[in-house]
């Protein structure tokens, strides 16, 4: 397909400027929302958390305490530059320029194969996908993995036109970049080791598909990929003798008591599978067997929420499933063989990423992300379907038009709404033109951020904190500390279910770890005592009435004195 090829929309220079003023207008609402100290749970927990302690450390080194630092961090060593320059708002900014890296890569693809219209349409129509927006605002890495993965792919349909090696290895190359940003890479190395040989083979004509190029051109990718992510995989590997930690901790280390950690890149543990998936959102939210069989649908229409598992703590567009089911209806009766191959390897890996996430057993949008430069280049392909088509039963050119506006006016309202809501959830202007300084911004999204400051202000450099149900979010806590949550089995929740435990045993346990405050999210920790029995309740009260001081409290963030 070419430009020349487009009926009424190719050429539509109308159209073109329009999309680019949509364009520049989502880069600047984006911008703005990003103006603000960050406040997301992922870049408070580690994505500034481990970069900050580096810094006051001096060099890379290992934190055992905190699992997630083991992460790979091709993304947070940009961010650790960030924040030795004193900024922790520019990573936001850093997090961004990979979205806008991608719209990019989409922009040329999409002007090559179809024309400058659709190019400039995907670019805008990416850019404002909710989740994407989203993402663009936090202080995360998964745009990094998305550019990674987006650029990998398009080289490999590259490499498949030149027939050039060095195209493939810069493909196996971006992926292993992506597996250095965030272990959900190495899904997308499988995939695409396991999508090289096929592609080979069905972009050669009969007579010369053979088995050996493929395998080689397989091999190569996966040593290229495996080379980019090395720094992490080794450092790792000579931390813990398991180069992906704590991914498949008991494969690695057989020795481990524990069974195969399956935790994610974000430090949620995963498991059960697609059975584990139906289970749970049975049990938890009651859903019929509609509900679940529906829910590979559900996930794209208004029922999504952000910052709600339930809802899949994400939100995407209607059109991301609707028009690229139109692409690859007509793609069946595709005349350019490269352009069908790409559209079906497109939609294969759309496919096969989302069975293999959703097997994971966590059903959360972010981790679907990958898939969403592809199936806005197969939505694109979808228009380009309508456009073709519609003169075929509309004389009247007028009408044709706004038949093939319609959809693109649709989706771009729904990421309008969504846009406009960040816009009153964030309250950038708010900070932005000094009504609110930077601590009273925070302590209006982040509940704890009050007592934090508290503990930062009064409380002796010899002080040690204990933070229980916080989230393992300690970036604004200045002071050294240390978190417990329940899972723990030698922490303070630990010993609180213990039977025989006394007020007077925790106080010293206390006193002999160097812990000489609390800080607590109460609800959460009453919760959990309710949970187990009376008498963990009971020790609690005695605990606070005998050998805790509350000095700082909002909402349900208490810090204590221990005594």
């Amino acid at each position: 397909m070419t430009s020349q090829q487009a009926s009424f929309v190719g050429d539509h220079k109308s159209i073109r400027w329009l999309s680019a003023v949509c364009l520049a207008l989502a880069v600047v609402c984006v911008a703005l929302l990003a103006c603000t100290p960050p406040f997301d749970r992922d870049g408070l927990i580690h994505h500034l958390q481990i970069p900050k302690l580096y810094l006051q450390h001096g060099s890379i080194y290992e934190i055992p305490d905190l699992v997630f630092s083991y992460y790979p961090m091709n993304l947070d060593m940009l961010y650790m530059g960030a924040l030795w320059l004193g900024s922790d708002i520019l990573p936001k900014y850093i997090h961004m320029a990979f979205a806008f890296a991608t719209a990019l890569l989409l922009f040329f693809h999409l002007k090559k194969r179809i024309a400058s219209t659709y190019a400039w349409l995907g670019a805008v129509f990416f850019l404002s996908v909710p989740v994407i927006v989203k993402l663009s605002v936090t202080v995360y890495v998964d745009l990094g993995l998305v550019f990674f993965s987006t650029a990998a792919l398009l080289l490999l349909f590259r490499w498949l036109e030149t027939k050039r090696w060095q195209h493939l290895l810069l493909a196996g190359f971006c992926g292993g970049l992506g597996i250095g940003t965030k272990y959900n890479g190495l899904l997308v190395l499988f995939i695409l080791t396991f999508m090289v040989p096929v592609l080979w083979i069905r972009s050669q004509v009969l007579h010369q598909r053979a088995a050996g190029p493929a395998v080689k051109a397989a091999v190569l990718f996966c040593l290229a990929a495996l080379l980019a992510a090395s720094p992490w995989l080794i450092r790792n590997a000579v931390w813990t003798g398991n180069p992906i930690y704590p991914l498949y901790n008991g494969f690695f280390n057989r020795a481990a008591a524990s069974a195969e950690d399956t935790a994610t890149s974000d430090g949620e543990a995963q498991g059960g599978g697609v059975r584990g998936v139906f289970a749970t959102r049975h049990v938890l939210y009651g859903e019929n067997i509609w509900q679940l069989i529906l829910l590979p649908v559900r996930i794209f229409f208004h029922e999504a929420q952000d910052d709600d598992p339930r809802y899949f703590d994400g939100r995407l567009n209607p059109f991301l499933l609707i028009l690229p089911i139109l692409a690859l209806l007509r793609s069946i009766r595709q005349a350019n063989k490269q352009t069908q191959l790409e559209q079906i390897a497109l939609a294969a890996f759309c496919l096969l990423y989302f069975l293999f996430a959703f097997n994971t057993g966590v059903l959360r949008i972010r981790y679907l992300v990958p898939m969403v430069p592809f199936l806005v280049i197969l939505s694109m392909y979808g228009l380009y379907h309508i456009e073709m088509l519609t003169p075929k039963h509309v004389a009247k050119q007028s009408i044709a038009l706004a038949i093939w506006l319609l959809p693109i006016t649709l989706m771009l309202i729904w990421n309008g709404h969504y846009l406009y809501g960040q816009f009153k959830k964030i309250s950038p202007l708010s900070y932005i033109s000094g009504r609110l300084s930077r601590d009273e911004y925070l302590a209006k999204q982040l509940p704890e951020y009050q007592v934090m400051q508290y503990a930062n202000k009064h409380l002796p450099a010899s002080a040690k904190i204990l933070c229980i149900f916080m989230g393992w979010r300690g970036y604004y806590l200045e002071k050294p500390h240390s978190f417990d949550s329940h899972g723990n089995p030698n922490g303070l929740i630990a010993l609180l279910n213990k039977p025989g435990t006394t007020a007077e045993q925790i106080g010293q346990w206390l006193k002999e770890k160097g812990f000489n405050y609390l800080l607590i999210r109460r609800d959460l920790l009453y919760n959990q005592l309710r949970s187990e029995d009376i008498n963990a309740q009971q020790l609690w009260v005695e605990l606070e009435q005998k050998h805790l001081l509350p000095l700082s409290s909002n909402q349900e963030y208490t810090l204590y004195q221990a005594f």
